[in-house]
């Protein structure tokens, strides 16, 4: 039985996901760079775009982490399961994560982010 309320569970969750969607963005952003795209200036506005989006929920996360004394870290990872330790106002708890949920959530990120936002 968990201690933290879904709320902060939620903010949790996005301070996991949020750096790995930055992480898959600046990759993007790198072979779109070095790719041989005739109009490539478009494509990077767009992801230039999409991360100071994403950076800027980030901060978010991050202070109301720091306000409700909250952390997350990445203790263990193998081929299937990914752990988190989260530690909320003083409390620690490990939470196994399927590696194919966490996939399939940034992927979801990845498109609200990309083009579902702007709509």
């Amino acid at each position: 039985m968990t201690r933290i309320p879904e709320k902060d569970r939620d903010i949790l969750e996005q301070a996991m996901y949020l750096p790995m969607l930055l992480t898959i963005l600046e990759r993007d952003r790198n072979i779109f760079d070095k790719g041989q795209f005739k109009l490539k200036g478009p494509y990077l506005q767009l992801i230039e775009e999409t991360i100071n989006a994403v950076q800027r929920d980030l901060k978010e996360v991050k202070s109301a982490m720091r306000k409700g004394q909250m952390r997350v870290e990445q203790v263990a990872r193998d081929e299937a399961f990914t752990m988190f330790l989260f530690i909320y106002k003083g409390f620690e708890e490990q939470h196994n994560y399927f590696n194919p949920r966490i996939r399939n959530k940034v992927q979801e990120l990845l498109e609200l982010y990309l083009y579902k936002r702007l709509n």
